[in-house]
C-alpha cells in the first residue's frame, strides 16, 4: 500500500528496513526456533511461519509504535519499537518459559537481559532502567545467563576452557 510522502510512507519505510532485525529480537526473547545462521530471505519468512509467538509480539509492539508515529519526531522509531517489543514480553514473559530457540534454557528474564545487553547493546544502566531493575541485577542476571549458556548438562568442557584447578593438576603432572 502506498501513502505518498507523509509521516505513513516514513513508517512503512522503517519497517521495511527494520522489521527484519526486530523479529530477530522477538524470536531470542520467545526462544522460538529459528532459521540457520546465514539464511536466505526465503528461509527467514519461513521461520518467521514457525514462530507464531514473535510475530504476535512484533506485531503488538510495531501496532504500537504506527499509532504513536506522529509522536516520535525526533526520536529513534527502532529504540522505540524495541522498547515497545520487550515491554510487551516482559507482560507476557511467563507465558515463554523455555523454548526450543538458542536461548530456551533461560529464564525469560535472562533472555531479556541478554537479549537487550548481548544481542542489542543496550547499555546496562538503560537496560537496568527500561526493566526497572537495579545496574547490579541486570548485571548478575547477565552474567548467570552467560554461564548458563556456555555450560551444556552432560557436555564435557571443550579445549582453551577452563576445567576447574583438579583438573589442572592433573594435565600438570
Amino acid at each position: 500500500m502506498d501513502h505518498g510522502p507523509g509521516p505513513y510512507a516514513e513508517f512503512e519505510a522503517f519497517v521495511a528496513g527494520a522489521a527484519g532485525r526486530l523479529l530477530r529480537v522477538a524470536i531470542l526473547l520467545t526462544a522460538e526456533p529459528s532459521a540457520p545462521s546465514g539464511a536466505d530471505a526465503t528461509t527467514d519468512a519461513t521461520a518467521a511461519a514457525e514462530a507464531p509467538a514473535a510475530r504476535a509480539l512484533l506485531g503488538g509492539a510495531l501496532a504500537r509504535t504506527y499509532a504513536n508515529w506522529r509522536r516520535l519526531r525526533g526520536d529513534d522509531p527502532y529504540d522505540h519499537t524495541r522498547q515497545e517489543l520487550c515491554a510487551a514480553f516482559a507482560r507476557t514473559g511467563r507465558r515463554h518459559h523455555g523454548g526450543s530457540g538458542v536461548l530456551g534454557r533461560l529464564s525469560p528474564l535472562e533472555r531479556l537481559v541478554v537479549v537487550l545487553r548481548l544481542y542489542e547493546g543496550v547499555a546496562e544502566e538503560v537496560t537496568a532502567a527500561q526493566l526497572g531493575l537495579a545496574p547490579e541485577r541486570v548485571r548478575a542476571l547477565c552474567d548467570r545467563a552467560v554461564t548458563g549458556l556456555r555450560t551444556r548438562p552432560g557436555a564435557a568442557p571443550g579445549p582453551g576452557r577452563e576445567q576447574g584447578p583438579d583438573a589442572r593438576r592433573k594435565e600438570a603432572a
